[in-house]
């Protein structure tokens, strides 16, 4: 009876030890074809997303500039002689009527018979450039008060909501442009003044009697400024017409950009630009002038290139660009186009997809392919006109993994 009993239990064992086995090997073969099953199904791609919005879109055309003071004045020998060492150095302040340099007899007459004809045409020459100066002024003036007044009565149309904010803009540009020329001019005769004075000071020196009078020639600053070069330092012989000094104002600083033509087509006088890369602040700016004749240059790549320059003047204080000076690098920002409340898609999600352009939208978890119509773009934005709407959430930079349709996580 106990043998009949060990056998049965020793059979219920075995019978066991297969059962575990077999369920063993059941659970292993599940394991595995679900690790096939899963391996097979599609994962979900992973992608970082932005969202659509309304805002600013501005396009700027942007290029290297150099910085200059706009009315600068170079004062040369108006005879030959022995120059003094000039005692001055960049950036001195000078004010009107200030010697700027002396000049000593050389060991031969200053002037002779025949320079005395030359002295004489070059009175008579800065006589007429002086009238002629003059005759300028009177129409730049003319020309500053009819703006002045078109800006009055331009502003007062734009109290009554009778003209748009641009009319505006445009007539108040037109009076400081007016203003700026007007300046300008003054400055040149100022100019021209002190050229006559040089000229009949040497036509003097024929009329004198005294050697004494004669013992040296002084030659003043014609305006106010700072000295901004020394191009004759140094005791020596000159000439007539030799460059002595350079001087101007350097609050009175203007930039010239040189663009492409293909650039220069869509920048107007007015538009608004940003100066910066020049060791301070963005300097607020506005496009004066678009040179009508253009210019073959070398690019580094050795391409030539069709370019024109462009004249920015300074719209901010003197105070935030004090320590902008005279032929300065800057960075312009020359704004040619503005949407102020655009639908705004960003530009890494754009792609081509045959002829247009198109991006991945995603709905729910699934990647949609796209194609959109699009105005203007810069670096960062570009305008959507059709295909897409606010609040909408596009791919970034999607790689070859996403397709239409595919299954898409966010990062």
């Amino acid at each position: 009876m106990d043998a009949q009993q060990s056998k049965h239990g020793t059979a219920r064992r075995r019978a066991l030890k297969q059962y575990v086995k077999r369920a063993l090997w059941l659970a292993i073969v599940a394991t595995l074809l679900a690790a096939v099953v899963w391996a097979a199904l599609p994962k979900p791609v992973l992608v970082e997303t932005a969202q659509v919005d309304r805002g600013v879109v501005v396009v700027t055309v942007d290029e290297d500039g150099v910085s200059r003071v706009k009315d600068r004045y170079v004062v040369s020998a108006p005879l030959s002689g022995n120059l003094a060492r000039v005692g001055l150095r960049a950036g001195d302040p000078v004010e009107p009527g200030q010697i700027l340099a002396r000049i000593f007899p050389a060991r031969v007459p200053l002037l002779d018979g025949r320079s005395k004809l030359q002295a004489e045409a070059q009175v008579a020459r800065a006589g007429a450039a002086l009238k002629q100066g003059q005759a300028q002024i009177e129409r730049a003036r003319a020309s500053r008060d009819y703006a002045a007044t078109e800006a009055a009565r331009t502003r007062a149309l734009f109290r009554e909501n009778t003209i748009s904010r641009a009319e505006l803009d445009r007539a108040l540009l037109e009076q400081r442009a007016r203003d700026a020329e007007l300046t300008s001019m003054e400055f040149a005769d100022k100019v021209l003044t002190h050229e006559l004075s040089m000229a009949r000071a040497a036509l003097g020196r024929f009329d004198e009697r005294r050697h004494g009078d004669s013992e040296q020639f002084e030659v003043p600053s014609p305006i106010g400024g700072r000295v901004l070069k020394v191009m004759t330092q140094s005791e020596g012989v000159v000439q007539p017409g030799a460059p002595l000094v350079e001087v101007g104002n350097p609050e009175a600083l203007e930039v010239v950009v040189d663009i492409l033509t293909s650039d220069a087509v869509q920048i107007r006088p007015g538009s608004a630009a940003t100066l910066e890369g020049w060791g301070g602040k963005p300097i607020k700016a506005v496009v004066r002038l678009v040179e009508p004749s253009a210019f073959t240059r070398i690019s580094a790549l050795g391409v030539e290139e069709q370019r024109v320059n462009a004249i920015i003047d300074l719209d901010a204080p003197y105070a935030t660009w004090a320590q902008l000076g005279d032929g300065y690098r800057v960075e312009a920002k020359i704004e040619v186009y503005r949407a102020p409340a655009a639908t705004r898609v960003p530009a890494g999600a754009l792609f081509r997809s045959g002829e247009r352009w198109a991006v991945f939208v995603i709905e729910g978890t699934v990647a949609r392919l796209r194609a959109l119509e699009l105005g203007r773009r810069n670096d960062v934005h570009a305008e959507v006109l059709e295909g897409l709407r606010p609040g909408e959430r596009v791919i970034v930079h999607p790689n070859d993994q996403v397709r239409d349709g595919a299954s898409v996580a966010v990062h």
